[in-house]
């Protein structure tokens, strides 16, 4: 029930990305029904049924990104000051996250079921002259076990990815421990720190532990301490007054024993590049490689790119937020001024942010391309509705994305801007470095995207 008015609470913007993810789950759940119909018009045929259902797992990736991502914006979620009194802790908050979007996918998933039904012709007819009764198999019956396990698979990915992204964290970071080291060859951490041939004096190793204690497993400094406490307390019980409290409590840490940055700086006082991009330059060269194997192997797209298509992939994702750190960088090198230094700052500090959904649709860019490519040339070998709207599910979703992490970024930096804008910084600079941003990286990743896409494709035409 709170889930549901929180839902109906929400702003204009934010029910937009609902209806957003609503309509991603109705895509994905139709390619998934299509499949059914495409298994039950063809019994014999389990190879390629299999083959469609497994295709069937990259618009499913990209609406559960889509979805985590317009999960993490939701402003009804975000934990406040005073929610816990009423029992609206963190954990709380993400069951009520993923509820919601729960509830979206599933509106999507009803929505695609009516769709396939009346394609089919169950509810009015068979629509378009029976042109899609073939792929639909509208003259066997519909298994209804089949149809809703396959329903329920998109909101129940969707939801168990937010909850598990959103999950409740320790705000506190670990402390590390200090390492502390003894003389050489010691058996543990010494106490103390032992002068030039303590080690070898007469005597002074006689009952003692390694540890520093005595024999009876005690230490010398600590009996002591024990022996005069409780003489202070004998002494204060003789006089009738209370003896103080001498239980050992836990030893309070320094000020700054806890304090660890939550983001690494560089000398400069800048955030620190990120330390996926030389693992994202090996994937994406270990990508381009497999491409070029799998061309000389079999020419033409086929299963075997697969591998090389998946290393692209992952190495643009792993590499796409060292090079936005570096853009911003690069904007701030030669003297730079109030626009230049505040668009780079601003990439450099978001580019965790924001470089992997660029990843993702640099990515998803580079392989519509190639595929395009090689569709022109006569080289793919299947092609219809159901793959045009795949293409859209997975195109639409990966920039969705990229637009959510966008106003994800500017509501986290929303206090510095208003505290610009107090200082009496122009809003004409916030949007000159806005633009500026963009440019940058429309200029390093709009050519990079055509080159991964072409050194794909170019294998695969030979």
């Amino acid at each position: 029930m709170l889930a549901l008015r929180l839902t109906r609470a929400a702003r204009p913007a934010v029910q937009l990305r609902r209806l957003l993810v609503a309509a991603a789950a109705a895509g994905t759940a139709f390619l998934l029904l299509a499949c059914l119909g495409y298994a039950l018009a063809h019994p014999e045929a389990a190879g390629p049924a299999a083959l469609r259902l497994s295709w069937c797992a990259v618009p499913l990736a990209a609406t559960v990104y889509f979805a985590v991502a317009v999960a993490r914006t939701d402003p009804a979620t975000r934990p406040r000051p005073g929610l816990s009194a009423v029992g609206l802790g963190p954990a709380r908050l993400m069951a009520v996250s993923a509820l919601s979007t729960a509830v979206a996918c599933a509106l999507g998933s009803v929505l695609a079921l009516l769709s396939f039904l009346h394609l089919r012709g169950d509810l009015t007819g068979v629509p378009f002259r029976g042109a899609t009764a073939d792929f639909l198999a509208a003259d066997q019956p519909l298994p209804v076990p089949a149809a809703l396990t396959l329903l329920a698979l998109v909101p129940a990915a969707t939801s168990a990815t937010v909850a598990l992204a959103l999950r409740p964290r320790d705000p506190r970071p670990a402390a590390p421990a200090a390492r502390r080291y003894g003389r050489f060859g010691a058996h543990g951490d010494a106490p103390a720190r032992e002068t030039f041939g303590a080690y070898g004096r007469f005597g002074a190793r006689f009952g003692r532990r390694p540890g520093g204690g005595t024999e009876d497993g005690g230490h010398p400094g600590r009996e002591a301490a024990a022996g005069r406490t409780a003489g202070t307390a004998s002494a204060s019980a003789d006089h009738g007054e209370p003896a103080p409290d001498t239980a050992a409590g836990p030893a309070l840490p320094a000020p700054d024993a806890d304090r660890v940055d939550a983001q690494p700086a560089s000398l400069d006082g800048a955030p620190a590049t990120p330390a996926g991009l030389p693992w994202g330059v090996a994937l994406l060269t270990a990508g381009l490689a497999a491409h070029a194997y799998a061309g000389r192997v079999t020419p033409g797209l086929s299963p075997t790119a697969l591998p090389g298509w998946v290393l692209t992939a992952t190495g643009l994702v792993l590499a796409s937020p060292g090079l936005t750190h570096l853009c911003g960088r690069f904007l701030q090198s030669v003297r730079p001024g109030a626009l230049r230094l505040l668009a780079g700052r601003v990439l450099m500090a978001e580019a965790a942010r924001i470089g992997r959904p660029l990843g993702v649709v640099c990515a998803v860019g580079s392989a519509g391309y190639a595929v395009t490519a090689l569709h022109g040339g006569g080289a793919l070998p299947f092609s219809g509705p159901l793959t045009t709207l795949g293409a859209l599910v997975v195109a639409g979703c990966t920039v969705a994305t990229l637009l959510t992490a966008a106003v994800e970024a500017r509501q986290c930096r929303a206090d510095t801007v208003a505290a610009l804008l107090r200082l009496g910084a122009p809003a004409l600079l916030l949007r000159g470095a806005a633009a500026l941003r963009t440019a940058a990286l429309l200029a390093l990743f709009g050519p990079l995207t055509l080159a991964v896409a072409a050194l794909s494709a170019l294998p695969a035409a030979r």
